[in-house]
């Protein structure tokens, strides 16, 4: 399927919207579109698997970019790029796997993705924050895993609602795209 100019102009705004929503001050933390755009992603560019992977990291690198500016101006306490940040973008370009198993006419299979992704994203990364020495720096055993584990909750749920939310508006927006297009032609 060729993708067409309209619908190319509608991801890149999507992805810049999405940017700048992570950056917005006091929004929960964990909730983000970059899990469902990851998902969406891989479902959209089945074929052209590159731009799958790339279109979340373009995401994540422009809110970045935009939280490390405003870091270095202190107008945020959080820093933009940091140590550890490219297993973030790993996991997040990954996800992108995800979407390529989701059949887009089927809601079981878009909600199935919409688990696993957020899921995933949460045994991995609370994982690597446990054995890296991250977050509350939790002892190097099991008990310290699932203290880490349960230290990330609040994030997931949020990263969970986050997908859920974002993931039905990008393919519903989609849909709603496609299906006026092949109206009118």
């Amino acid at each position: 399927m060729k993708i067409s100019r309209s619908i190319i102009v509608a991801l890149v705004l999507t992805i810049v919207a999405s940017a700048l929503y992570r950056i917005m001050p006091n929004r929960p933390m964990g909730f983000a579109p970059q899990i469902a755009i990851a998902l969406f992603s891989g479902a959209l560019c089945v074929r052209n698997k590159k731009w799958a992977f790339a279109m979340p990291l373009v995401s994540m690198f422009i809110s970045d970019l935009f939280f490390e500016v405003l870091y270095m101006n202190h107008l945020t306490d959080y820093q933009g790029f940091y140590s550890g940040q490219w297993l973030n973008y790993i996991l997040i370009a990954g996800l992108a796997a995800f979407g390529f198993l989701i059949q887009t006419k089927k809601i079981a299979s878009m909600s199935l993705a919409f688990l696993a992704g957020p899921t995933t994203y949460f045994i991995l990364s609370n994982f690597s924050v446990w054995a890296f020495g991250g977050g509350w720096n939790r002892p190097k055993t099991f008990t310290g895993l699932m203290q880490c584990y349960v230290d990330g909750v609040p994030f997931y749920a949020n990263s969970m609602i986050a997908t859920f939310i974002f993931g039905a508006v990008l393919f519903g927006a989609y849909s709603l795209l496609v299906n006026r297009k092949a109206a009118t032609a």
